[in-house]
């Protein structure tokens, strides 16, 4: 009997010490959330909601196209010199705002500026009722809008953090972007970052703290082009990269560790009468195991030699020319995995229990990738309402309860920041 009560304080010892820490952390958040600044600062969302949405809309009908996000950079940088944070653009084209500490380390909030819809799209935002319509309106004009309304927020309650904070616009998160603006980020502060907060989106129901690999791969097939009627039976690019692409696509995924590719751009020729002279294919893959991501770019660099191969063996004429191939790597996402007893986590789950709100862990492809496959601790949050139809042209945002994921992603930050004491008058 003894040994058996032993055995029951020993396994009990450290759920005893997880909640003992857990309500102290909450505590702790309960306190920031109640300290009179901080109040001030919480109590700022909501009598400003329109203007926060006004704001989401006029940035999200500035096109921000891969590599092209400068009018959008434009436009945020005076939204965040007016909030109080000493602006500059860095080479690279992201918007940084500094609200200095007294400390040297450094934590970012962050949201990126880019969409994945090209130059010329339609980006009108649609109204009805309170709901917005219209492609970005979400992702990420959700993030950019609280980017700027904790900063305000922040400002209105004349919060001076401990740990400086970089309220930072960045670009390069969507497609080929490659997260280019986070590495720059990271690269550029890498030895004072404590923490890195990534606005993405608008749901509170889930908080990203692993971070999912990806390849995107281009393929490139060329030969010597003719007239689809008198050189009938010539080698052709397309044929070739649809052979392969076939092949591919019957590749086999695991169920676990889940993997998915998608093949996501097929682009070649110059006229319906003519045979072309180069195709290509761009190709997304992701998974949770880097042994899952390499099997399926070999498969998909053997099978697009297969499909070269096929289109040459029977072609009728082979003395007009031949196919030439070749994969190339446009970016690759690093994997990492945020420590279940990281402080940010806890700061995270502390913030969730004083606004009400239950969130999930969950594994994503964000600018988090970056910090946390260094080992900084990261997470990608959303910033309150609810939206749909990302990278569509029909996304929408629904602003209704928005105010829940602002004041959750201000008091995250405050806890990990701190706040500095108040000098005497």
């Amino acid at each position: 009997m003894k040994h058996f009560l032993l055995w029951v304080i020993l396994l009990t010892m450290p759920l005893r010490s997880s909640l003992a820490a857990n309500s102290s952390r909450s505590s702790v958040a309960s306190e920031i959330a109640e300290s009179p600044q901080v109040r001030t600062a919480l109590d700022w969302f909501l009598p400003n909601l329109s203007s926060i949405n006004e704001l989401q809309a006029r940035l999200a009908e500035i096109p921000a196209p891969p590599f092209e996000e400068e009018k959008r950079a434009a436009a945020i940088e005076p939204v965040l010199t007016a909030a109080g944070l000493t602006v500059h653009r860095d080479k690279i084209g992201n918007v940084i705002g500094e609200l200095r500490g007294s400390e040297k380390e450094i934590v970012i909030l962050s949201a990126h500026l880019d969409t994945v819809f090209p130059a010329g799209t339609e980006l009108k935002v649609r109204h009805e009722g309170a709901r917005m319509s219209g492609p970005g309106i979400s992702d990420n004009g959700t993030g950019l809008a609280a980017l700027v309304a904790v900063a305000r927020a922040m400002q209105a309650a004349k919060i001076k953090p401990r740990r400086t904070i970089l309220f930072a616009a960045n670009v390069g998160e969507e497609g080929e972007g490659n997260l280019r603006g986070m590495r720059a980020l990271i690269d550029a502060y890498r030895a004072n970052i404590k923490a890195a907060i990534v606005l993405d989106g608008s749901s509170t129901d889930h908080v990203t703290t692993k971070a999912l690999a990806s390849r995107r791969l281009e393929v490139t097939i060329t030969g010597p082009g003719g007239h689809s009627w008198s050189d009938f039976g010539m080698v052709n690019p397309i044929n070739a990269l649809v052979r392969g692409s076939v092949r591919f696509i019957s590749t086999k995924i695991p169920a676990s560790p889940r993997t998915t590719f998608n093949l996501g751009q097929i682009e070649g020729g110059t006229s319906v009468n003519s045979i072309p002279h180069q195709s290509r294919l761009k190709v997304d893959i992701r998974s949770e195991s880097e042994d899952e991501l390499a099997r399926l770019e070999s498969a998909l660099r053997d099978c697009i030699g297969a499909g070269v191969r096929d289109e040459m063996e029977s072609a009728r004429d082979r003395s007009k020319g031949k196919l030439e191939w070749k994969v190339d790597l446009l970016g690759s996402r690093p994997g990492g995995e945020l420590a279940a007893n990281s402080p940010l986590l806890a700061a995270l789950r502390a913030a969730d229990e004083v606004v009400g709100n239950s969130s999930r862990l969950e594994r994503s492809s964000t600018d988090a990738n970056i910090p946390l496959s260094l080992g900084i601790d990261a997470i990608a949050i959303g910033a309150g309402g609810n939206g749909g139809g990302a990278h569509s042209l029909q996304e929408w945002y629904d602003p209704a309860g928005r105010e829940t994921g602002l004041k959750r992603a201000l008091l995250t930050i405050l806890e990990v920041a701190g706040i500095a004491p108040e000098k005497a008058r």
